[in-house]
């Protein structure tokens, strides 16, 4: 009894749970469709990842010996989706019946479950096994809590993984969690270690061509493309970062310097949510470098609480939350991103800094998005909705699941708390501490008034001011609005002032 097993672009592991049961009657099915490439405008290097990782995928499976369907982009102009091709390869072969791992983004998961009416054959979805919580799991465990907070998901996940734990299910270390260890500014004469380049090979060749093609006016540019597009090249990369990177990555990983975009970040989320890397593999790797004395605790433990910790937490919370997540918009923030986070030509040098390498690499670390790009968006009050398709188009590793909670949730603070217990609000002077960019800007980074003042400082005050409705009561801010309310009344209103006079034109900033 044929299956016809569904591969998405996302799911490009052999460990996955619809390709554990095929076998070489089967048909599996990998398609380069319409919308799915171009639902937001995404970067040249994302499609050429994707598409190019797809494509070395199904030649595994042909050498495995399955019987593989793909469809190229523009291969039939008939075939726009995933439904499409679902249809077209059903019409072909005597399938009696679907597989599909479910997706990671609720709009795709929608768009599946109307596959057996549309297809009038029976459907299958599979748990995603990829990932160390099932969606089943995250539920149970926030459904008695009033706050989900993810430090304490991430102690029931290092329980769960048993990852650096000691004797009675106590920490190694004596802590859960290492993160005031992580934080530390880099020395302005410090050297980055640049992750592992590769050669393009004759399909991701190919793959440039059509972007190019087809893809022009998306952001970036294709031949600059340097990422790895197989599993093996993945797994080497990753084994650079544990050798080359780990070390340094523990102390520096929210530092920011000057024309040095990846700094020690393995830059291999791309690669895990792709289904290139296996999230257990990559820990057991990072825990070994630590018990071997390779790497410090606080480098160990900070790697492992981004994936098995922030990641699954994101990724359960999204599911959670969905459909109605995405509507949040707590502040009331509707105003348009500038051109700039489009091209980059902006007189802020930590803007400028982020948002050019994120144009030439589809890379940002966490720090960048979270407390540069996501923190201008946050004060000045940007569109909930264009700042989360942005990221979304813009990055290599962004998926809705991923991309959501971390934008909405994390840097614009929309849904009111659910994922943050505050906004993550800063002045210039956080940027100036975790960087040298300061040093190089129009703006004084000192200054609040003037026409040279960081425009990030009274935006700051500004922020708190208009949302003191919403967010004066919040714990965690009370010590910035005693600082607020203690700058007097004239004081107060000019920087009120010099804040508008930003937001009226944020182009020209």
């Amino acid at each position: 009894m044929p299956k016809l097993i569904v591969i998405l672009g996302d799911q490009l592991s052999p460990a996955l749970a619809s390709l554990r049961q095929a076998t070489p009657d089967d048909i599996i099915l990998l398609a380069e469709v319409k919308t799915e490439a171009s639902y937001v405008k995404h970067h040249k290097h994302k499609i050429i990842f994707l598409f190019s990782a797809m494509r070395h995928f199904a030649e595994v499976l042909r050498q495995q010996g399955f019987t593989v369907q793909y469809l190229e982009y523009g291969q039939d102009p008939a075939i726009q989706s995933i439904s499409d091709a679902v249809q077209a390869t059903v019409r072909q072969f005597p399938i009696q019946q679907i597989v599909v791992t479910e997706c990671g983004e609720y709009r795709l998961q929608q768009e599946l479950l109307q596959l057996q009416a549309r297809c009038q054959l029976p459907v299958t979805i599979m748990e995603d096994d990829r990932f160390v919580c099932s969606l089943s799991m995250f539920a149970q465990w926030a459904s008695d809590r009033q706050q989900l907070r993810m430090e304490y998901f991430y102690r029931l996940m290092r329980r769960h993984t048993g990852l650096l734990m000691g004797a009675n299910q106590q920490p190694v270390g004596g802590q859960w969690n290492f993160d005031k260890e992580n934080r530390k500014a880099c020395p302005p004469n410090i050297e980055q270690i640049p992750p592992l380049q590769f050669a393009h090979s004759e399909v991701t060749k190919a793959v440039i061509t059509l972007v190019n093609n087809y893809f022009a006016d998306h952001p970036g540019t294709a031949e600059n493309f340097q990422y790895a597009v197989t599993g093996k090249e993945a797994r080497k990369a990753f084994l650079h970062f544990v050798e080359q990177q780990l070390a340094k990555f523990g102390d520096y990983q929210d530092a920011m310097l000057l024309n040095q975009p990846f700094l020690f970040h393995s830059i291999c989320s791309m690669y895990l949510n792709a289904g290139l890397l296996d999230v257990r593999w990559m820990c057991q790797k990072v825990e070994q470098a630590y018990k071997e004395g390779r790497v410090s605790l606080n480098a160990a433990e900070g790697f492992i609480r981004q994936v098995i910790g922030w990641r699954e937490y994101v990724r359960g919370l999204y599911w959670l939350k969905m459909p109605e997540y995405v509507e949040n918009n707590f502040l009331d923030a509707h105003r348009p991103l500038p051109s700039y986070f489009w091209h980059a030509k902006t007189k802020m040098r930590c803007m400028q800094q982020a948002i050019s390498q994120t144009l030439e690499f589809s890379y940002a670390h966490h720090i960048q998005r979270l407390m540069v790009t996501g923190n201008f968006a946050l004060l000045a009050g940007l569109s909930v909705q264009e700042t989360t398709d942005w990221y979304l188009a813009i990055y290599c590793d962004a998926y809705e699941w991923v991309e959501l909670p971390n934008t909405l949730g994390m840097a614009l603070f929309a849904d009111g708390g659910v994922l943050a217990s505050k906004p993550y609000a800063a002045s210039g002077a956080y940027i100036n501490r975790m960087s040298n960019y300061c040093k190089n800007c129009h703006y004084q980074v000192k200054d609040t008034l003037g026409d040279k003042a960081c425009p990030f400082n009274a935006l700051y005050w500004d922020f708190l001011d208009r949302n003191n409705d919403k967010l004066g009561h919040n714990a965690r801010l009370q010590l910035a609005y005693k600082n607020w309310f203690a700058k007097g009344i004239e004081q107060q209103q000019a920087i009120r002032d010099k804040a508008q006079a930003l937001l009226i034109h944020l182009e020209q900033l």
